[in-house]
């Protein structure tokens, strides 16, 4: 496909004089078009939905979510990969992001990568991906061939595949199982994708892990009781959310997290139900991880 045809590479009308702008007009011009980005992700949250559970069903299997990627889809692809473990208390191999040209991609381009089937068939095969794991190939422009031979590699072994794109009707909107294809319009600067299809991509790859770890009950309310205290600062929020979830005094949540490593949802099944930790942990298993319905045995 040639790229003047693709969505992604149009030109802007709106931004077409830019530089001649003032540094305040410039920017409430960029700030004007990003503001357009949510109402087209609005658009596809029914099949944003419908990854989720598709993700959820496959985690709780023991599969994994992996997104995979080049440049910044890439990039963002990871980066909403590796908070899942600190916030979540994931391990580190459930959700996994991958960049063609690998980590030294993550910090500058790596020239071609991005143009080879292969090397994205060959980089899922050495996850030694499963029928269990749902694969995200995502691309701005909807044509990458490192991310199209990735989902066809996944698509022959029984995988279900996501497509995140900012082109519907493209080859990887075509290749995949569920269609995700938000159209925020062209770019600012004319086919730099990291702008609006990026903001795009981030809210949706948000969503997409997000969703999941509610629905495998890493989620409380609105409160993260999953949280792995790794530092000072998490180490406060687990308090926090211990303490306000039960009603107790500082005091009283934080020797309750001592005496369960620090984990707020044993702690707050262990307070509300009146049982220790090996017992608190017990009732968690029996409910898959929910609290509510450990708390409603």
């Amino acid at each position: 496909m040639e790229l003047s045809n693709i969505a992604t590479e149009q030109r802007n009308e709106r931004t077409l004089h830019i530089d001649k702008l003032d540094t305040l007009e410039m920017v409430k011009l960029i700030n004007s078009e990003d503001k357009l980005v949510a109402l087209a992700v609005e658009k596809v949250l029914p099949q944003v939905a419908e990854a989720i559970d598709a993700a959820a069903e496959r985690l709780k299997v023991g599969g994994r979510l992996i997104y995979i990627g080049c440049g910044t889809s890439g990039r963002l692809g990871i980066l909403d990969a590796v908070e899942c473990p600190p916030t979540f208390s994931t391990d580190p191999s459930m959700v996994l992001g991958l960049i063609a040209g690998g980590n030294t991609a993550i910090f500058q381009a790596v020239e071609g990568a991005e143009d080879s089937f292969e090397l994205g068939a060959k980089d899922l095969k050495d996850t030694n991906l499963s029928d269990r794991d749902l694969v995200v190939g995502i691309a701005a422009s909807g044509r990458t061939p490192y991310v199209i031979g990735a989902m066809k590699y996944a698509r022959s072994i029984g995988c279900k595949v996501v497509g995140l794109t900012c082109c519907p009707g493209s080859e990887i909107d075509e290749l995949a199982d569920i269609k995700i294809a938000p159209e925020p319009g062209p770019e600012v600067i004319t086919g730099s994708t990291r702008l609006k299809s990026g903001t795009a991509e981030k809210m949706i790859l948000n969503m997409i892990s997000t969703g999941t770890m509610i629905r495998l009950g890493k989620v409380y309310g609105n409160l993260m009781v999953d949280v792995k205290a790794s530092n000072e600062k998490l180490v406060s929020r687990c308090e926090t959310i211990v303490e306000r979830t039960t009603g107790v005094s500082r005091d009283e949540a934080v020797a309750t997290l001592k005496k369960c490593d620090y984990r707020p949802k044993v702690a707050i099944v262990m307070i509300k139900k009146g049982v220790d930790a090996e017992e608190a942990q017990s009732m968690l298993a029996k409910s898959g991880g929910m609290i509510a319905d450990a708390l409603s045995e």
